[in-house]
Formats: C-alpha cells, structure tokens, sequence
C-alpha cells in the first residue's frame, strides 16, 4: 500500500489543533493594505476555524492530522 502524503500546500496553510478542529488565516490581509481601514485590517488578524461544510474536503488533504 502506497504512503499517505498529505497536502504540501495545505501544510502550509493550516493548523490541526489537539482538539482536531482545523483552522486558517483570515484572506485578504496580504497586499493593497493602504486602502484599507485600521479596524478592518484589525478585523482580517488571526485565525479562525474552518466552516463545517469545508471539513471533508480538508479531511484527505492532511491524513496523518485528522
């Protein structure tokens, strides 16, 4: 049987924690910031966990993690 390889770009873009939930960066916080406000860059920080419709196509994208 082959070796599960999990997803290289998914790697990097996500995190599994204990509790097995999966999260990820908030988008639009990379370029063009200028025109932005403070409380909406504020706003776009951190991490937030994946939507629940979302969790079967990330399942086999990381194997070994979920």
């Amino acid at each position: 049987m082959p070796k599960l390889k999990s997803n290289s770009g998914a790697k990097k873009r996500l995190k599994v924690a204990p509790s097995g939930t999966v999260k990820h960066r908030k988008t639009n916080k990379r370029h063009l910031l200028t025109g932005k406000s403070a409380k909406r860059k504020r706003r776009l920080s951190g991490t937030v966990v994946i939507h629940g419709a979302d969790h079967g196509r990330v399942r086999p994208l990381l194997p070994h993690s979920l």
